[in-house]
Protein backbone atom coordinates (compact mmCIF):
# COMPACT_ATOMS: atom_id res chain seq x y z
CA UNK A 1 0.00 0.00 0.00
CA UNK A 2 1.35 3.65 -0.54
CA UNK A 3 0.69 5.04 2.85
CA UNK A 4 0.56 3.62 6.45
CA UNK A 5 -2.94 2.34 7.62
CA UNK A 6 -4.00 1.41 10.93
CA UNK A 7 -1.51 -0.73 13.21
CA UNK A 8 -2.80 -2.70 15.91
CA UNK A 9 -1.07 -2.44 18.78
CA UNK A 10 -4.74 -28.08 -1.99
CA UNK A 11 -1.03 -26.78 -2.80
CA UNK A 12 -1.72 -29.88 -5.08
CA UNK A 13 -2.95 -28.65 -8.68
CA UNK A 14 -2.89 -31.39 -11.38
CA UNK A 15 0.78 -31.19 -13.50
CA UNK A 16 -1.64 -30.84 -16.12
CA UNK A 17 -3.53 -28.04 -14.88
CA UNK A 18 -0.66 -26.12 -13.58
CA UNK A 19 1.34 -26.82 -16.93
CA UNK A 20 -1.44 -25.42 -19.02
CA UNK A 21 -1.75 -22.18 -16.86
CA UNK A 22 1.55 -21.64 -16.53
CA UNK A 23 2.11 -22.54 -21.14
CA UNK A 24 -0.22 -19.22 -21.46
CA UNK A 25 -2.15 -20.82 -24.33
CA UNK A 26 -4.37 -18.55 -26.66
CA UNK A 27 -6.91 -20.52 -25.79
CA UNK A 28 -8.81 -20.75 -22.68
CA UNK A 29 -10.21 -24.16 -21.10
CA UNK A 30 -14.05 -23.91 -20.64
CA UNK A 31 -16.60 -25.71 -19.07
CA UNK A 32 -18.15 -26.81 -22.21
CA UNK A 33 -14.78 -28.53 -23.67
CA UNK A 34 -13.58 -29.94 -20.48
CA UNK A 35 -15.59 -30.30 -17.05
CA UNK A 36 -12.54 -30.13 -15.15
CA UNK A 37 -10.92 -26.93 -16.64
CA UNK A 38 -11.17 -23.63 -14.60
CA UNK A 39 -14.04 -21.46 -15.75
CA UNK A 40 -14.28 -18.03 -17.23
CA UNK A 41 -14.81 -16.72 -13.43
CA UNK A 42 -12.53 -18.99 -12.08
CA UNK A 43 -9.73 -17.75 -14.14
CA UNK A 44 -10.30 -14.24 -13.26
CA UNK A 45 -10.50 -14.99 -9.74
CA UNK A 46 -7.00 -15.96 -9.72
CA UNK A 47 -5.90 -12.68 -10.16
CA UNK A 48 -7.55 -10.90 -7.40
CA UNK A 49 -6.78 -10.76 -4.13
CA UNK A 50 -9.48 -9.91 -1.54
CA UNK A 51 -9.76 -7.93 1.94
CA UNK A 52 -12.64 -7.42 4.27
CA UNK A 53 -13.92 -5.77 7.48
CA UNK A 54 -13.59 -6.04 11.11
CA UNK A 55 -12.27 -10.04 12.57
CA UNK A 56 -14.68 -12.23 11.06
CA UNK A 57 -14.00 -12.99 7.21
CA UNK A 58 -17.95 -12.72 5.57
CA UNK A 59 -19.73 -15.58 4.25
CA UNK A 60 -19.49 -14.08 0.44
CA UNK A 61 -15.59 -14.22 0.40
CA UNK A 62 -15.80 -17.71 1.80
CA UNK A 63 -17.99 -18.95 -0.77
CA UNK A 64 -15.50 -17.21 -3.52
CA UNK A 65 -13.03 -18.93 -1.72
CA UNK A 66 -14.70 -22.57 -2.07
CA UNK A 67 -16.43 -21.71 -5.98
CA UNK A 68 -12.27 -21.63 -6.72
CA UNK A 69 -12.46 -17.63 -7.67
CA UNK A 70 -9.84 -15.92 -5.29
CA UNK A 71 -6.22 -15.87 -5.41
CA UNK A 72 -5.86 -14.86 -1.98
CA UNK A 73 -6.62 -12.31 0.51
CA UNK A 74 -5.51 -9.24 2.44
CA UNK A 75 -5.12 -8.40 5.73
CA UNK A 76 -5.12 -4.94 7.54
CA UNK A 77 -4.68 -3.81 11.31
CA UNK A 78 -8.68 -3.87 11.81
CA UNK A 79 -8.72 -7.49 10.88
CA UNK A 80 -6.61 -8.71 13.54
CA UNK A 81 -6.67 -8.38 17.29
CA UNK A 82 -4.24 -11.14 18.16
CA UNK A 83 -1.99 -13.72 16.74
CA UNK A 84 -4.00 -16.52 17.97
CA UNK A 85 -7.45 -14.73 16.30
CA UNK A 86 -5.36 -14.31 13.04
CA UNK A 87 -4.30 -17.52 13.07
CA UNK A 88 -7.90 -18.81 13.71
CA UNK A 89 -9.22 -16.79 10.75
CA UNK A 90 -6.17 -18.10 8.43
CA UNK A 91 -7.35 -21.64 9.18
CA UNK A 92 -10.86 -21.03 8.06
CA UNK A 93 -9.83 -19.52 4.67
CA UNK A 94 -7.47 -22.72 3.90
CA UNK A 95 -10.25 -24.97 4.72
CA UNK A 96 -12.43 -22.93 2.61
CA UNK A 97 -9.70 -23.07 -0.32
CA UNK A 98 -9.14 -26.98 1.05
CA UNK A 99 -13.01 -27.20 -0.90
CA UNK A 100 -11.89 -25.00 -3.78
CA UNK A 101 -11.52 -27.16 -7.22
CA UNK A 102 -8.31 -24.96 -7.24
CA UNK A 103 -5.74 -26.96 -5.12
CA UNK A 104 -3.30 -24.21 -4.96
CA UNK A 105 -2.63 -21.85 -1.25
CA UNK A 106 -4.27 -19.22 -0.95
CA UNK A 107 -1.97 -15.78 -0.74
CA UNK A 108 -2.90 -14.39 2.64
CA UNK A 109 -0.68 -10.99 2.72
CA UNK A 110 -0.35 -8.18 4.61
CA UNK A 111 2.51 -5.00 4.99
CA UNK A 112 5.01 -5.90 7.52
CA UNK A 113 7.52 -3.38 6.85
CA UNK A 114 8.95 -2.76 10.02
CA UNK A 115 8.64 0.46 12.46
CA UNK A 116 5.46 2.33 11.93
CA UNK A 117 3.79 0.31 9.26
CA UNK A 118 3.39 -3.39 10.92
CA UNK A 119 -0.41 -5.44 10.92
CA UNK A 120 1.21 -7.58 13.56
CA UNK A 121 2.79 -6.94 16.23
CA UNK A 122 6.53 -7.69 16.99
CA UNK A 123 9.15 -8.66 14.40
CA UNK A 124 10.83 -6.49 12.37
CA UNK A 125 10.55 -3.95 14.91
CA UNK A 126 12.58 -1.44 13.27
CA UNK A 127 12.06 0.90 10.52
CA UNK A 128 13.47 0.83 7.11
CA UNK A 129 15.48 4.16 7.86
CA UNK A 130 16.35 2.74 11.48
CA UNK A 131 17.95 -0.28 9.57
CA UNK A 132 19.73 2.28 7.60
CA UNK A 133 20.97 3.77 10.21
CA UNK A 134 22.34 1.06 11.97
CA UNK A 135 26.00 0.17 12.97
CA UNK A 136 26.07 -2.93 10.76
CA UNK A 137 22.96 -2.02 8.30
CA UNK A 138 23.15 -5.51 6.03
CA UNK A 139 22.74 -7.49 9.36
CA UNK A 140 19.89 -5.36 10.64
CA UNK A 141 18.31 -5.51 7.39
CA UNK A 142 18.82 -9.52 7.15
CA UNK A 143 17.66 -9.99 10.39
CA UNK A 144 14.32 -8.08 9.95
CA UNK A 145 13.62 -10.37 6.40
CA UNK A 146 14.08 -13.25 8.91
CA UNK A 147 11.81 -11.82 11.43
CA UNK A 148 9.29 -10.59 9.18
CA UNK A 149 9.09 -14.49 7.69
CA UNK A 150 8.79 -16.22 10.54
CA UNK A 151 6.13 -14.08 12.28
CA UNK A 152 4.10 -14.33 9.45
CA UNK A 153 4.78 -17.73 9.01
CA UNK A 154 4.03 -18.18 12.13
CA UNK A 155 0.41 -17.16 12.14
CA UNK A 156 0.12 -18.76 8.16
CA UNK A 157 0.92 -15.81 5.90
CA UNK A 158 2.75 -16.16 3.22
CA UNK A 159 3.17 -13.20 1.22
CA UNK A 160 4.31 -9.50 2.58
CA UNK A 161 3.94 -6.42 1.24
CA UNK A 162 7.47 -5.25 1.53
CA UNK A 163 10.00 -4.07 1.56
CA UNK A 164 9.97 -0.80 0.60
CA UNK A 165 12.51 -0.05 -2.38
CA UNK A 166 11.74 4.00 -2.96
CA UNK A 167 14.87 5.94 -2.08
CA UNK A 168 14.02 9.30 -0.34
CA UNK A 169 14.84 12.71 -1.86
CA UNK A 170 13.80 14.77 0.84
CA UNK A 171 14.13 14.16 4.99
CA UNK A 172 10.27 14.21 5.64
CA UNK A 173 8.61 13.80 2.31
CA UNK A 174 5.91 11.16 1.73
CA UNK A 175 8.33 7.98 2.45
CA UNK A 176 10.89 9.43 4.62
CA UNK A 177 8.05 11.11 7.21
CA UNK A 178 7.01 7.60 8.12
CA UNK A 179 10.45 6.18 8.02
CA UNK A 180 10.00 3.76 5.18
CA UNK A 181 13.11 4.44 3.19
CA UNK A 182 16.30 2.57 3.53
CA UNK A 183 18.62 5.58 2.28
CA UNK A 184 18.25 8.53 -0.30
CA UNK A 185 21.23 6.95 -1.80
CA UNK A 186 20.21 4.18 -4.03
CA UNK A 187 23.02 1.69 -4.06
CA UNK A 188 22.26 1.70 -0.16
CA UNK A 189 18.91 0.88 -0.30
CA UNK A 190 19.83 -1.96 -3.35
CA UNK A 191 22.07 -3.75 -0.57
CA UNK A 192 19.53 -3.95 1.94
CA UNK A 193 16.47 -4.44 0.24
CA UNK A 194 17.97 -7.37 -1.56
CA UNK A 195 19.23 -8.72 2.33
CA UNK A 196 15.77 -8.31 3.38
CA UNK A 197 14.14 -10.29 0.16
CA UNK A 198 16.78 -12.89 0.81
CA UNK A 199 16.64 -13.45 4.56
CA UNK A 200 12.44 -13.31 4.46
CA UNK A 201 12.18 -16.07 1.26
CA UNK A 202 14.59 -18.03 3.41
CA UNK A 203 12.19 -18.32 6.30
CA UNK A 204 9.01 -19.35 3.21
CA UNK A 205 7.58 -15.88 2.96
CA UNK A 206 6.94 -14.03 -0.30
CA UNK A 207 8.91 -10.49 -0.74
CA UNK A 208 6.89 -7.96 -2.74
CA UNK A 209 9.65 -4.51 -3.69
CA UNK A 210 7.52 -1.71 -4.06
CA UNK A 211 6.66 1.03 -5.31
CA UNK A 212 7.85 0.54 -8.60
CA UNK A 213 9.43 2.90 -10.26
CA UNK A 214 9.56 4.95 -6.86
CA UNK A 215 8.08 7.09 -4.96
CA UNK A 216 10.68 8.91 -3.59
CA UNK A 217 10.18 12.17 -4.47
CA UNK A 218 7.18 12.59 -3.56
CA UNK A 219 6.22 15.09 -1.03
CA UNK A 220 4.83 14.99 1.89
CA UNK A 221 1.35 15.89 0.51
CA UNK A 222 1.46 13.88 -2.39
CA UNK A 223 -0.24 10.84 -1.42
CA UNK A 224 -1.47 8.52 -4.43
CA UNK A 225 -4.20 7.18 -2.01
CA UNK A 226 -5.69 10.11 -1.63
CA UNK A 227 -5.52 11.71 -5.43
CA UNK A 228 -3.27 12.21 -8.33
CA UNK A 229 0.05 12.35 -7.84
CA UNK A 230 2.46 13.31 -10.47
CA UNK A 231 6.55 12.97 -10.43
CA UNK A 232 8.05 14.90 -12.64
CA UNK A 233 11.23 13.60 -13.06
CA UNK A 234 13.53 12.50 -16.29
CA UNK A 235 13.69 8.87 -17.80
CA UNK A 236 17.71 9.25 -17.02
CA UNK A 237 17.02 10.65 -13.06
CA UNK A 238 14.19 7.89 -12.69
CA UNK A 239 16.55 5.06 -14.03
CA UNK A 240 19.47 6.03 -12.29
CA UNK A 241 18.00 6.44 -8.52
CA UNK A 242 14.97 5.69 -8.78
CA UNK A 243 14.82 2.13 -10.48
CA UNK A 244 18.49 1.91 -9.16
CA UNK A 245 17.32 -0.63 -5.89
CA UNK A 246 15.41 -3.20 -8.38
CA UNK A 247 17.90 -5.26 -10.65
CA UNK A 248 19.80 -5.99 -7.01
CA UNK A 249 16.11 -7.48 -5.98
CA UNK A 250 15.23 -9.31 -9.02
CA UNK A 251 18.83 -10.79 -8.38
CA UNK A 252 18.23 -11.93 -5.18
CA UNK A 253 14.59 -13.74 -6.44
CA UNK A 254 12.00 -11.23 -5.23
CA UNK A 255 8.80 -12.85 -5.91
CA UNK A 256 6.45 -9.92 -6.23
CA UNK A 257 7.20 -6.13 -7.31
CA UNK A 258 4.44 -3.76 -6.42
CA UNK A 259 3.95 -1.14 -9.24
CA UNK A 260 2.73 2.67 -7.89
CA UNK A 261 -0.04 4.64 -8.88
CA UNK A 262 1.76 7.79 -9.54
CA UNK A 263 2.11 8.99 -12.93
CA UNK A 264 5.90 9.60 -14.53
CA UNK A 265 5.29 11.91 -17.67
CA UNK A 266 8.85 10.55 -18.80
CA UNK A 267 7.71 6.96 -18.96
CA UNK A 268 4.27 7.70 -19.83
CA UNK A 269 2.53 11.23 -19.46
CA UNK A 270 -1.17 9.57 -18.98
CA UNK A 271 -1.62 6.94 -17.19
CA UNK A 272 0.01 6.02 -13.90
CA UNK A 273 2.72 3.76 -13.61
CA UNK A 274 0.39 0.64 -12.48
CA UNK A 275 -2.20 1.10 -15.61
CA UNK A 276 0.71 1.83 -18.45
CA UNK A 277 1.98 -0.95 -20.52
CA UNK A 278 4.84 1.26 -21.01
CA UNK A 279 6.45 1.42 -17.31
CA UNK A 280 4.86 -2.36 -16.61
CA UNK A 281 5.95 -4.18 -19.62
CA UNK A 282 8.80 -2.17 -21.25
CA UNK A 283 10.52 -0.68 -18.30
CA UNK A 284 9.57 -3.35 -15.49
CA UNK A 285 9.56 -6.42 -17.63
CA UNK A 286 11.56 -5.50 -20.96
CA UNK A 287 14.10 -3.59 -19.72
CA UNK A 288 14.93 -4.90 -16.07
CA UNK A 289 13.70 -8.10 -16.76
CA UNK A 290 11.25 -9.08 -14.41
CA UNK A 291 9.93 -12.42 -15.32
CA UNK A 292 8.01 -12.60 -11.71
CA UNK A 293 4.25 -11.60 -10.73
CA UNK A 294 3.19 -8.49 -10.97
CA UNK A 295 1.13 -6.96 -8.14
CA UNK A 296 -1.51 -3.72 -8.06
CA UNK A 297 -1.62 -0.87 -5.14
CA UNK A 298 -4.99 -0.41 -3.52
CA UNK A 299 -7.67 -0.66 -6.82
CA UNK A 300 -10.00 2.03 -4.47
CA UNK A 301 -6.99 4.53 -4.75
CA UNK A 302 -8.09 7.69 -5.07
CA UNK A 303 -5.67 9.03 -7.75
CA UNK A 304 -7.25 6.57 -9.94
CA UNK A 305 -10.35 8.65 -9.90
CA UNK A 306 -10.63 9.55 -13.45
CA UNK A 307 -10.29 5.93 -14.39
CA UNK A 308 -14.05 4.69 -13.74
CA UNK A 309 -15.43 1.88 -11.62
CA UNK A 310 -13.54 -1.08 -9.91
CA UNK A 311 -13.95 -3.11 -13.03
CA UNK A 312 -12.98 -0.53 -15.25
CA UNK A 313 -10.01 -0.43 -13.11
CA UNK A 314 -9.84 -3.78 -13.02
CA UNK A 315 -9.68 -4.36 -16.76
CA UNK A 316 -7.23 -1.33 -17.33
CA UNK A 317 -4.50 -2.90 -15.12
CA UNK A 318 -4.98 -6.28 -16.85
CA UNK A 319 -4.27 -4.66 -20.35
CA UNK A 320 -1.40 -2.74 -18.78
CA UNK A 321 0.24 -6.37 -17.79
CA UNK A 322 -0.60 -6.32 -14.03
CA UNK A 323 -0.92 -9.67 -12.73
CA UNK A 324 -2.34 -9.43 -9.42
CA UNK A 325 -5.20 -6.72 -8.30
CA UNK A 326 -5.17 -5.88 -4.89
CA UNK A 327 -9.03 -5.25 -3.86
CA UNK A 328 -8.23 -3.14 -0.84
CA UNK A 329 -11.51 -1.59 -0.06
CA UNK A 330 -11.78 -4.03 2.83
CA UNK A 331 -14.99 -5.11 1.44
CA UNK A 332 -15.69 -8.11 -0.56
CA UNK A 333 -17.59 -6.66 -3.45
CA UNK A 334 -15.16 -5.07 -4.50
CA UNK A 335 -13.12 -8.22 -5.56
CA UNK A 336 -15.82 -9.87 -6.90
CA UNK A 337 -16.73 -6.69 -8.54
CA UNK A 338 -13.24 -6.64 -10.38
CA UNK A 339 -13.80 -10.49 -10.90
CA UNK A 340 -16.88 -10.21 -12.96
CA UNK A 341 -15.53 -7.22 -15.28
CA UNK A 342 -12.32 -9.82 -16.29
CA UNK A 343 -14.76 -12.23 -17.00
CA UNK A 344 -16.92 -10.31 -19.32
CA UNK A 345 -13.55 -8.94 -20.96
CA UNK A 346 -12.11 -11.98 -21.46
CA UNK A 347 -15.25 -13.47 -22.57
CA UNK A 348 -16.04 -10.49 -25.20
CA UNK A 349 -11.81 -10.43 -26.28
CA UNK A 350 -10.72 -7.08 -24.40
CA UNK A 351 -8.45 -9.38 -23.01
CA UNK A 352 -5.57 -10.93 -24.81
CA UNK A 353 -6.63 -14.60 -23.97
CA UNK A 354 -2.80 -15.64 -24.11
CA UNK A 355 -1.73 -13.33 -22.15
CA UNK A 356 -4.29 -13.61 -19.29
CA UNK A 357 -3.29 -17.32 -19.01
CA UNK A 358 0.61 -16.24 -18.96
CA UNK A 359 -0.64 -13.51 -15.99
CA UNK A 360 -2.11 -17.00 -14.39
CA UNK A 361 0.66 -19.06 -14.64
CA UNK A 362 2.78 -17.03 -12.73
CA UNK A 363 0.36 -16.74 -10.36
CA UNK A 364 -0.45 -20.21 -9.92
CA UNK A 365 3.94 -20.34 -10.08
CA UNK A 366 4.00 -18.72 -7.09
CA UNK A 367 1.39 -20.25 -5.11
CA UNK A 368 2.55 -23.62 -5.66
CA UNK A 369 5.57 -22.84 -4.08
CA UNK A 370 4.48 -21.32 -1.20
CA UNK A 371 2.52 -23.25 1.98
Amino acid sequence: MSTPRTRIRGRRLTVGLLSLLVAGLSILPTAQADPAAPSWRQLAGQRIVYSYSGLTPPDSLLRHIRAGEAAGVIFFGENISSESQIGAVITQLRQAQAQSPIHLPLLLMTDQEGGLVRRLPGEPVLSEKQIGQAADPVAAATAAGTGAGRNLAGVGMNVNLGPVLDVYYQAGNFIDQYQRSYSNDPGTVAALGRAFVTAQQAAGVAATAKHFPGLGSATAAQDTDAGPVTLALSRSQLRSVDEAPYPAAIAAGVKLVMVSWATYPALDPNRPAGLSPTVVGRELRGRLGFTGVTVTDALEAGSLGAFGTTGQRAVAAALAGMDLLLCAARDATQGADAATALTNALAGGQLDRAAFHAAVGRISALRAGLR
